[in-house]
């Protein structure tokens, strides 16, 4: 009995969910509106009544839904779809109509942020990772300004049939680019959007180019979020060294929407008139070219770009003082103190170190045990960052079923992550026991009674 909220980004994908959700729902009970810029006044205001009022189950609409005219009835959920391309207030203005809403957000390239929040544990984390039957990875070049290259480009695609996207974000300049286009491949039907077109013109454009009236699109970034056409396989971008990473793998994921193998091509100028990160942002989206590679590119954004502030409204920022991996290992801790209903001690060193022990025996993952160097560093961390015995030992089954057996030098070195485990709760800052007797050294003030 609860309402839905579907927020967007843009007005076109907003109509375009719109279509999905009333196809989808057909068969069903529930009532589905948008709140669109292509709707009259009076046409909005009796949308809203029906908001208020429960009749309408879902909306869907750009930020127009986070003004205060709109009343909910029995909000129940928020949906925010490309959620990178929203502030943090904006996020946050719907969870505070209602204190027990559900949030959840959408994005194939989480900002910094977010994906921080969801790898400190503050917000839960889905992947979905299989991508649909008989789809191909976009094929990705990145080149300088080449005329015979993209008129093949062009008559490649033009000559399978099908449609291209060229990205020009320069309202001014666009017409200008359209009749250097047209001379380029006179065969080309180029139609132009922008979002400073009338409300009209511009659904009317967009409605062409599905239909195939236009077999291309010469457009800005109003193409960015959502806008599914299948027939559209190649993709150029204009100057891609403005854009962000986010920003590159949502236009590239424009294309390549059915069975045919796409094409993207990312149009810069000479490498050294462009900035250090800009050259990071261009290789990490030429090499992420397999399909779901938005969360690895995403990664790879948060290290470029930093996490941001988690009470703060800035969404990005470097934590270079500390490092990324100190960082993350910092806010794991103090999430962990404040659960416990305990005030946070980043200066509490010890637990980071732990106890020192040293056995003088093999204590390693082999490398004709598992090979993968990747893995093997993430099994060593996980182990050393093992909270209790019975951590250990989940960790030691996984193990087994993983990769067989453990040898001996893995068993060795569990046992000295126990032995750690033991001395960091008795006090005890060094163990060194070998062959010829050994030797304890206790903290100065530890933290057991010795009565006890």
């Amino acid at each position: 009995g609860k309402q839905v909220a579907v927020l967007v980004p843009t007005t076109l994908l907003a109509e375009q969910h719109y279509r999905n959700f009333r196809d989808r729902f057909a068969d069903y009970p529930m009532k589905v509106e948008v709140l669109s810029r292509f709707k009259s006044t009076k046409e909005i205001k009796a949308e809203l009544e029906k908001v208020a009022s429960g009749e309408i189950d879902v909306i869907i609409g750009t930020h127009r839904l986070l003004q205060p005219d709109v009343k909910f009835k029995d909000l129940g959920l928020v949906v925010v779809d490309e959620e990178q391309r929203f502030g943090v207030r904006q996020k946050e203005a719907l969870k505070a109509m209602r204190a027990n809403v559900h949030l959840l957000t959408l994005t194939a390239t989480p900002i910094p942020r977010t994906l921080n929040m969801a790898m400190a544990g503050l917000r839960d984390l889905s992947i979905i990772a299989t991508p649909p039957p008989n789809r191909l990875a976009v094929q990705t070049f990145i080149t300088a300004w080449d005329n015979a290259l993209l008129r093949e480009a062009f008559q490649r695609e033009l000559s399978r049939g099908g449609q291209l996207y060229f990205l020009h974000n320069d309202v001014e300049s666009i017409v200008r680019m359209q009749r250097e286009l047209s001379e380029l491949v006179p065969e080309a039907r180029i139609g132009i959007a922008h979002g400073q077109m009338p409300e009209r013109e511009l659904e009317r454009v967009m409605l062409d180019f599905q239909k195939q009236r236009f077999n291309v699109l010469l457009s800005t970034t109003i193409i960015e979020s959502g806008i599914d056409i299948p027939n559209a396989n190649t993709i150029i971008i204009n100057r891609a060294d403005r854009f962000g990473l986010a920003q590159l793998h949502q236009l590239r994921g424009r294309v390549g929407r059915s069975h045919h193998r796409a094409y993207a091509y990312l149009v810069v100028p000479d490498r050294r008139s462009m900035t250090s990160d800009a050259e990071k942002r261009l290789e990490a989206i030429a090499s992420m070219d397999e399909l779901g590679a938005g969360f690895t590119l995403a990664t790879h954004d948060l290290e470029i770009r930093g996490a941001g502030e988690l009470l703060g409204e800035d969404q990005s920022g470097q934590m270079a003082e500390v490092g990324f991996s100190l960082y993350t290992e910092l806010l794991e801790r103090a999430v962990r103190s404040i659960r416990q209903g305990k005030l946070p001690d980043l200066d509490a060193g010890e637990e980071v170190r732990g106890a020192e022990v040293e056995l003088h025996v093999a204590a390693l993952i082999p490398e004709d045990y598992l090979p993968d160097v990747h893995t093997r560093l993430t099994l060593y961390k996980r182990i050393s960052s093992a909270r209790d015995a019975d951590a250990l030992r989940e960790l030691q089954v996984e193990m087994i079923d993983r990769f067989g057996l453990l040898p001996d030098p893995v068993k060795h070195l569990f046992a000295i992550a126990e032995l750690k485990l033991q001395a960091n709760a008795l006090g005890v800052r060094k163990l060194d026991l070998g062959e010829n007797g050994g030797r304890l050294v206790f903290e100065a003030k530890p933290a057991i009674d010795p009565v006890a």
